[in-house]
């Protein structure tokens, strides 16, 4: 199963959303209404399974600083492709 598919199953199990409308361009909070309490046990569980922790206070510094947008993140190939960086810098 691809990283994609694990990351959609975490948050279909955790956000009750339908596993059908998480395709890579959806934005999980502008689309799926994925509120704050949810992500960050989205984010818990991504760490469970991958033994990795997201950024994301830093992510929400950059975008309320304006260096960063919402999308940078919170699109689902943005939050795969951010998870699968920090895997990879684990296994150096």
């Amino acid at each position: 199963m691809s990283k994609f598919d694990e990351i959609a199953d975490i948050i279909v199990d955790i956000c009750d959303v339908d596993r059908g409308l998480i395709l890579p361009e959806t934005n999980l909070i502008d689309e799926l209404e994925v509120d704050s309490l949810d992500f960050l046990d989205v984010t818990y569980d991504i760490f469970k399974k991958y033994d990795v922790r997201l950024p994301v206070e830093d992510w929400m510094i950059e975008i309320n600083e304006g260096t960063a947008k919402l999308e940078d993140f919170f699109v689902m190939s943005k939050l795969v492709g951010h998870v699968e960086i920090l895997v990879a810098a684990q296994a150096e």
